[in-house]
């Protein structure tokens, strides 16, 4: 079943809505005349969702324990809910596992129990991290490494084995994402080299910088997700995508932050150091992104960069150094001060 136009009146089940991707994906849903219903445990408070709080039905709640009712009226998923980058998951591997595969396989499971077929699910481009230089496909072999990508792995295959019951899993194999969300981090690439030329005046290019990465931009990555929800069911059912605009040096990274913030009065230094011990460097093909599901992903990097510099308060960018805006920093620093969450994985 797909969901043309306005959104039909379906109602779409958003995990991890609260966080820096889902934020995006409830706005743009909300857009598109879809009723939204939220389950996040909510690490970073309601404040994120606070432009849209009046607008969704808000279930917090951890995605290990999934309360029966959040399903209730469900026509689709999209599961964000997850350790967000390699640092979280390798703080708790086993969490990581938990939430990532397990949980996963849960929830899929209870929506097929629920007659629920459509299950967006956001995987990483990290699982093509180590493979031989080239451009990727989703046909690649890929050797995936460390507990974040080993875990995403492994939900993808559970996903997997639940087309034969009924399941229309889509999974998005995304990029390293940039771009504004109402939950702001900073320890994305782009967002890491804007963060140290607004606070030093200075960026340091690595090994000369000349290490691929995919990028996306977070609004790229939420329209495709709806577009799957969209998509008549032989077009994307057991279908994995790339989602990624371009790939990228990292040198050509710095080049974009640098040159946007001189256009607006804040000369920046690019400085060559050596090669760090871990070279990550890939490069992926988003042609069946497009090709397949129809999908186009429309903004560059450097439309990322104006969109935040426009939205981000230039006046002070030593605020942004706060923990709040990493997602290891923050969940340490609430396992310090919390006697309630002891270690992230417990759940509330």
């Amino acid at each position: 079943m797909s969901y043309k136009g306005n959104g039909s009146g379906a109602t779409i089940l958003v995990t991890g809505g609260g966080g820096y991707t889902g934020c995006v994906v409830t706005e743009r849903l909300l857009a598109r005349g879809y009723s939204v219903r939220v389950l996040d445990r909510l690490w970073w408070g309601e404040e994120p969702l606070a432009a849209v709080r009046d607008r969704i039905e808000l279930i917090v709640a951890d995605v290990r324990e999934v309360p029966n009712t959040a399903l209730d009226g469900v026509d689709a998923v999209i599961h964000l809910a997850g350790l967000a980058n390699d640092p979280t998951a390798e703080h708790d591997p086993e969490a990581n596992w938990d939430i990532t595969v397990l949980a996963t396989a849960d929830l899929a499971s209870s929506c097929l129990e629920r007659g629920i077929e459509r299950f967006v699910y956001a995987s990483s481009a990290s699982l093509y991290d180590g493979l031989e230089r080239g451009v990727h496909a989703e046909s690649a072999a890929i050797e995936p490494r460390g507990a974040y990508a080993t875990a995403k792995h492994e939900a993808e295959l559970r996903l997997h084995e639940l087309v034969g019951d009924g399941l229309q899993p889509v999974i998005f194999r995304n990029a390293t994402l940039f771009g504004f969300s109402p939950r702001m981090r900073f320890d994305l690439v782009v967002h890491t080299f804007l963060k140290d030329a607004l606070m030093s005046g200075e960026l340091y290019l690595h090994g000369g910088g000349r290490m691929a990465r995919p990028l996306a931009d977070v609004r790229d990555a939420a329209d495709a997700m709806i577009a799957a929800v969209e998509a008549r069911a032989e077009v994307v059912s057991g279908e994995v995508f790339n989602v990624l605009h371009s790939n990228y040096q990292i040198r050509e990274l710095a080049m974009i932050v640098a040159g946007s913030l001189q256009m607006v009065g804040w000369p920046v230094r690019l400085t060559e150091m050596p090669a760090p011990q871990l070279n990550r460097s890939y490069a992926l093909s988003n042609r069946k992104l497009v090709d397949r599901l129809g999908f186009v992903p429309r903004y560059s990097v450097l439309d990322g960069v104006s969109d935040l510099l426009e939205n981000l308060d230039l006046t002070s960018p030593a605020r942004y150094a706060h923990p709040r805006y990493y997602n290891l920093g923050w969940l340490q620093l609430l396992e310090e001060l919390s006697p309630r969450f002891e270690r992230f994985s417990t759940v509330l």
